[in-house]
């Protein structure tokens, strides 16, 4: 006890310290203290935080490296999975999501939660039970199989990696918001802030540091929220009255579904789709017919000896288009569907207080709508639950803990912080909305907020706006402000102090650091424990091991970076087909490992193989960037139309029935195997 009271007291004054941090430089600001100055001072306390816990928590030796020598007290256990869960999915995505889907990004919320479930009745006690590292190691114990050992540590690596990727794209997000820096460069410096707390310390370092970015996180999400709602309602609790702000905001989309301005830049977007359609009806051609003006307008102003600025930006025009059909192809197809949502009402944002796209008691095709956007909420919440209970990062941070029964605690403590968050954001999407409606859209041009500017330069994809119809004042058409900015603009569209925005890009810095740490812990531990001491050098000494494990973590880091540079998608997105790939993967295996005695080693590696393969060819055949990746020509294809994000739909239940059919068809497990799933469940051998 004496040692629980010294950690509270520790993370008390940390909190404390950090709540002193933001008022001093709010009172700074006020002052005058540079913008740029305040992002750099959160960026390098907290880092700096981070690195002195990573440097006191150093570990050579495996157990402290891989499992935290499994002394993890519940609470603080609980603190940081719910750190490692938070990710910048979470508190960058989750807010944006739910700010374009209203009602549809609940299914977040209700499949992550109900993944927590999963886990507390399903994995976590009986993995702390097995008591080893890595998930690898329980389906090579339980399955009796060296086979499913790399099948298991190749698919944690695949998933991990996936995940990963949107974890450093949003570092460099926040990077880049916090000190200015360009977005390639702030990927790479947030990644050394990545590195100073798993490099050093495995999970030993890991998990005191998740605790500290938890407390960092939760204050940066929920002071400026509270501050909104004291805005907007005068009350201090969003979480009771965002329903008053709900009521306004139906009434103002309503006004803005037939405002005429809003009707001219719809059309506007309809024409462009239409010309994009065009172009797709014949993609050769319209790209050689492209190439070829890009090229006559660059020669024309050599010609003329135009000034060389303009020959440069024609120049890069050229060099910006399509160099192949099946690119241009790709690129065109994106154009039309971004152009033809923005000229839908609302730029295609759904009704807030609408529960599904479409109208059941519209046309055919609106009723064809309602029925689709009802499937595809109902399979998120299915893969985001399967997902939750089959992540290698989650499920070896309850190996941390001291017995099972701590186990079982700690994923109560994780529920119980994700809850303050998630009980939050819905609050906060109503209440962003309400912002961007009645305070920015009908805003003229010329007074548009230095901040719109600002995000313009980072990138335009993110956020921009154009005046498509000439009248000198902004409409929502007119306005692209993608969902991943939502959270991070939100202070200083509500008027909020700069030092806000800091602190709120600081807590997503700490969202993206943790869940970062835990997944490169994940895939160095993957490679080093189960691929080179379990399976290539048994003999290998423990300094080995942890140093190999370090190595291996720098790389992965570095390479996850290369590939976050290139802006892949946006994150929740990423994050969702993970989902989907975790819980194909591992879920089928994990539970008929823990509740059949019947499964056997061909059943679980028919079922990894199985879901794997399905979800990975479903997420190939119906979603667009990844049909132009592999050379697939052609528009997406959907079954029942259903999204990519939730390939899990098709690929858990194809890995149940081969895990199901093929142990039934083999040989039963030995009474090795048996022993240990009444040993993990607590019961008497028979």
């Amino acid at each position: 006890m004496s040692t629980h009271r010294h950690l509270h007291r520790r993370y008390l004054l940390f909190a404390l310290s950090f709540i002193a941090l933001v008022v001093g430089l709010g009172l700074a600001e006020s002052r005058g203290m540079p913008k740029a100055w305040i992002g750099y001072t959160f960026l390098g306390a907290t880092v700096a935080v981070y690195a002195v816990i990573g440097i006191l928590c150093r570990a050579t030796d495996p157990a402290e490296y891989f499992v935290a020598g499994r002394r993890v007290p519940p609470l603080y256990n609980g603190m940081a999975a719910g750190a490692d869960w938070m990710s910048a999915a979470t508190f960058i995505g989750l807010v944006g999501t739910l700010y374009a889907s209203g009602y549809a990004g609940l299914a977040y919320v209700l499949g992550w939660t109900g993944g927590f479930v999963l886990v507390a009745l399903c994995i976590a006690p009986y993995l702390r039970r097995f008591g080893q590292f890595t998930i690898g190691d329980f389906l090579a114990e339980r399955y009796e199989s060296r086979t499913l050992r790399l099948v298991g540590a190749s698919a944690a690596i695949l998933v991990s990696f996936v995940y990963l990727v949107a974890q450093i794209y949003g570092v460099g997000l926040i990077t880049t918001r916090l000190t200015g820096l360009g977005f390639e460069v702030g990927v790479f410096v947030g990644l050394g802030g990545v590195l100073v707390c798993s490099f050093l310390g495995g999970m030993r370092a890991v998990t005191w540091t998740q605790v500290a970015q938890y407390l960092i996180m939760i204050l940066a999400y929920l002071v400026p929220v509270i501050w909104l709602s004291v805005k907007q309602t005068g009350w201090p609790l969003p979480q009771l009255v965002y329903g008053q702000q709900l009521h306004q905001l139906a009434e103002r989309e309503r006004e803005l579904m037939h405002d005429p301005a809003e009707l001219q830049v719809r059309a506007i977007h309809q024409q462009r789709a239409d010309a994009t359609g065009e172009r797709l009806a014949d993609v050769p051609k319209a790209l050689a017919d492209e190439q070829a003006k890009a090229a006559a307008h660059v020669a024309a102003l050599k010609a003329q000896d135009a000034p060389l600025a303009q020959i440069q930006g024609a120049e890069k025009q050229r060099a910006a288009l399509p160099r192949t059909a099946a690119e241009a192809e790709e690129r065109w197809r994106r154009e039309q569907a971004t152009e033809a949502q923005l000229a839908r009402p609302l730029s295609g944002l759904v009704p807030h207080t609408q529960p599904f796209a479409g109208n059941p008691d519209g046309s055919p095709a609106e009723q064809a709508q309602a029925s689709e956007s009802r499937r595809n909420f109902i399979a998120l919440v299915l893969c985001l639950m399967v997902g939750t209970a089959g992540l290698p990062h989650l499920l070896t941070r309850y190996y941390t803990t001291a017995s099972v029964a701590t186990a079982r605690q700690s994923v109560a403590w994780s529920l119980v912080f994700i809850c303050l968050l998630y009980l939050t954001a819905p609050a906060l999407a109503v209440m962003v909305k309400t912002e961007v409606f009645n305070g920015l859209v009908g805003t003229s041009f010329d007074q548009l907020p230095a901040w719109i500017r600002q995000w313009q330069r980072v990138d335009p994809a993110l956020l921009s706006a154009v005046d498509l119809n000439g009248d000198g004042l902004l409409q929502l058409g007119e306005l692209r402000l993608h969902p991943d900015l939502v959270m991070l603009v939100m202070p200083e569209l509500g008027g909020l102090p700069y030092v806000i925005s800091g602190m709120v890009a600081a807590g997503g810095l700490a969202a993206a650091l943790s869940t970062a740490d835990g997944l490169l812990l994940a895939i160095s531990s993957a490679l080093s424990h189960d691929l080179y001491y379990k399976t290539l050098n048994p003999e290998a000494s423990r300094t080995r091991r942890v140093t190999l494990s370090k190595a291996l973590l720098l790389a992965a880091a570095l390479a996850a970076a290369a590939v976050a540079s290139s802006r892949p998608a946006d994150i929740l997105a990423v994050v969702t087909a993970a989902f989907s790939i975790a819980g194909s993967t591992f879920f089928p295996a994990l539970v008929a490992g823990v509740f059949w005695r019947r499964a056997n080693r061909a059943g679980a590696l028919a079922g990894m193989l199985t879901g794997l393969a399905v979800c990975v060819v479903y997420l190939l055949i119906a979603h667009p960037g990844l049909r132009a990746m592999v050379g697939l020509p052609g528009p997406v294809t959907l079954i029942w139309g259903i999204q990519p994000a939730s390939a899990g739909l098709f690929g858990v239940p194809a890995g149940v029935l081969a895990l199901a059919v093929v142990s039934l068809m083999t040989a039963a497990p030995g009474p090795r195997a048996r022993e240990l799933v009444d040993a993990l469940r607590g019961r008497p051998a028979p």
